[in-house]
């Protein structure tokens, strides 16, 4: 009995060693970076299609070869700087928060996180990067993103910081803050899926738990980050197209053409038909779940490397 409550009591010690936050912020900052380098491509071709009402692109490699071929190679890089910094940020407050609120959830005595706290922990996480983060760069990378030609002196926005600034000047400060609310709705329910559908994977493919002191090879992080990021964009597809015609039009007169998410969704379904809303979808596949792919590989290394060191050094 002694034998059965002193292993107990282990299992017990070790579920409550945790990672600190600041290292989930910085190893999640780290694979932003990487991923933003490698997938910027993708998000420009899925952006201009979202924006596409006339059908001047037949696809997704039609919509890259022609901006290739009108406005050069580099312009499938537009918005990078942007789009970059965005997410070495987004993903450090996505897995820093999501790591103080996982602590708030889990059990005081047993250290254990219920899956419903895990879900809670995930949606606060991507509610809190949405309104802090996500929107006002994504306002600023799209606006770029848009802009046709490659002549800098015929394009209204010159730059990242002269795109804010004339945000700003001309829509004021919440101009920066335009499609905050299906940004908040899209971001809250990919991260509470992500973050569960993560953990899932990791115990149902390669029997790691979080904090075990076991580091997974960066091919295994790679596809239980790829499956984990697969679900969110089907689910969410509707406010991204959303988010993306919001953020797209100037808020300067009484003209814009949608008011709010709901008339968005509206208009949008009686314009164009209900797959407008998924408009996108198959290039955001290409780029989210790849993505998550690369941020994982990045960020379980940090964080394994700290567990094996820190948590569970190995015995001298």
């Amino acid at each position: 009995m002694k034998e059965f409550q002193s292993t107990r009591d282990l299992q017990m010690e070790e579920a409550k060693k945790t990672i600190p936050p600041y290292m989930k912020a910085i190893s999640g900052s780290l694979g932003g970076t990487v991923e933003a380098c490698c997938l910027q491509p993708i998000d420009v071709i899925k952006t201009r299609l979202q924006l596409d009402r006339t059908g001047n692109y037949r696809g997704i490699v039609h919509c890259g070869a022609s901006v290739s071929s009108s406005e050069g190679v580099r312009a499938l890089w537009k918005g990078l700087t942007p789009f970059a910094t965005h997410l070495t940020l987004k993903y450090a407050l996505r897995m820093g928060s999501n790591a103080v609120l996982q602590g708030a959830f889990k059990d005081s005595e047993t250290g254990t996180l219920s899956n419903r706290g895990r879900v809670l922990a995930g949606f606060g996480a991507g509610v809190l990067e949405a309104l802090v983060i996500v929107t006002p760069f994504e306002v600023v990378k799209i606006r770029l993103q848009q802009q046709r030609g490659l002549s800098l002196e015929l394009l209204k926005y010159k730059g990242p910081v002269h795109c804010a600034h004339t945000i700003i000047r001309e829509e004021g400060l919440l101009g920066l803050w335009a499609g905050a609310a299906p940004t908040v709705v899209r971001n809250g329910t990919n991260q509470a899926a992500m973050f569960t559908a993560k953990n899932t994977f990791d115990v149902i493919l390669w029997k790691k738990h979080e904090g075990d002191g076991k580091v997974l090879q960066p091919w295994q992080s790679m596809i239980s980050g790829f499956l984990a990021g697969t679900a969110g964009p089907i689910c969410t597809g509707p406010f991204d197209v959303v988010k993306t015609r919001l953020m797209a039009q100037s808020r300067d007169g009484d003209d814009a053409k949608y008011k709010g998410m709901s008339h968005a969704i509206r208009t949008i379904y009686a314009e164009e038909g209900l797959r407008a809303l998924w408009k996108g979808l198959l290039p955001r596949l290409m780029r989210i779940p790849p993505g998550q792919a690369i941020m994982w590989a990045v960020a379980d290394q940090i964080t394994g490397l700290y567990e094996r060191r820190y948590l569970h050094p190995a015995p001298l």
